[in-house]
């Protein structure tokens, strides 16, 4: 099964009150003439306008512009073969997940089981966030925490009810736990869905458009904060994302390149290894590998011990044939990943 024929999933995200249920109604009540399979908790929960719905089954809710919705009562893995059984129905699945929960262990379903390994792949995980409440929940709330570092892309919601010091604070803080997201700035969630959903967020071409702005900009700070430390006896490997406001104490995101190919007989057995051995620490890990005499790229993506990659497809003529691996996670032990990385380029 190539990834083109597996159904695209997002987990959607979020800490309570942040706007999910609004984008949620979005996708389901828009005529955006996609048809997407919802799963979500409670169905009551969301509130979804019943004057939407069509036909309802035991759990199974079709809405009246053609997406389906169904709640988790039982088993993720249960509902997701029995919605396998409608392929056709839909284009893309969404998993809503509760505000308190670590998208984690939902993400880890498409890992794990197989029939929903053939069938699905997890697409990104999106986090809606909201702009006036962040700061305070990143301070008091380990799980929102998690779910900044854990997207591919954020929905910054509410950003009309702050000011824009208070937004660009918020950001700061969301850069510091987790540079490479997509992040979408949004009044009432009004996002265009093609952003969200369907984005094929593990290629990282993506953390390409945004790296310019960010990582280049901290170049001249990074040198400096590294003489200015010497004196000290620190050493701030912390700062490579050259982010000049907040370092979180507690998240650290890691990237590594190479312009020269990796050798995949060493490569593949050192990540397997590294997520074996330090899984627990590492919440998200991607990447997209150029390997000595192969046309294609491989692409991978991990959430904590477990992974999944695939060739992707053929490099393009023009491009440049660079391996980008993205480590995001806690107390990372990023010199020994550095060298390991190191140790499995062609020389």
């Amino acid at each position: 099964m190539s990834d083109a024929s597996k159904t695209p999933v997002t987990v959607l995200t979020g800490y309570l009150g942040a706007g999910k249920t609004t984008l949620l109604n979005r996708i389901l009540s828009e005529d955006h003439g996609k048809k997407y399979a919802v799963i979500v908790n409670e169905f009551g929960e969301i509130g979804i306008d019943n004057d939407l719905i069509v036909g309802a089954d035991e759990e199974v809710f079709e809405m009246n512009n053609g997406c389906i919705c169904c709640t988790v009562r039982g088993d993720l893995v249960r509902i997701i073969s029995g919605l396998m059984r409608r392929k056709g129905k839909f284009d893309a699945i969404i998993v809503e997940t509760t505000g308190l929960a670590d998208p984690a262990p939902v993400a880890q379903t498409f890992f794990v089981d197989e029939d929903v390994q053939k069938n699905a792949r997890l697409d990104a995980v999106v986090t809606v966030a909201d702009a006036k409440w962040l700061s305070d929940r990143l301070k008091d709330a380990p799980e929102a925490k998690n779910q900044i570092a854990f997207a591919d892309v954020i929905v910054l919601n509410k950003t009309d009810l702050v000011t824009k010091p208070e937004l660009a604070e918020v950001e700061a803080r969301i850069r510091a736990i987790n540079p490479y997201a997509r992040l979408h700035r949004t009044e009432r969630c009004q996002v265009a869905i093609s952003d969200v959903l369907e984005r094929g967020a593990f290629d990282l071409d993506r953390i390409l458009e945004i790296e310019p702005e960010f990582l280049n900009a901290g170049d001249d700070h990074d040198h400096h904060h590294h003489d200015h430390d010497h004196d000290h006896g620190h050493d701030h490997h912390h700062h490579d994302h050259g982010l000049k406001h907040y370092h979180d104490e507690d998240m650290q995101s890691l990237s590594l390149r190479s312009d020269k190919p990796l050798d995949p007989s060493k490569f593949m057995p050192w990540l397997q290894n590294l997520v074996q051995t330090e899984g627990g620490k590492i919440l998200r890990s991607k990447g997209i590998l150029s390997f000595q005499d192969d046309d294609d790229r491989y692409v991978f993506q991990g959430v904590h011990m477990m992974l999944e990659g695939d060739h992707q497809r053929k490099w393009k003529p023009d491009e440049a044939r660079q391996s980008r691996v993205v480590f995001i996670g806690r107390e990372l032990p990023e010199d020994a990943i550095r060298e390991g990385f190191e140790r499995c380029i062609v020389t």
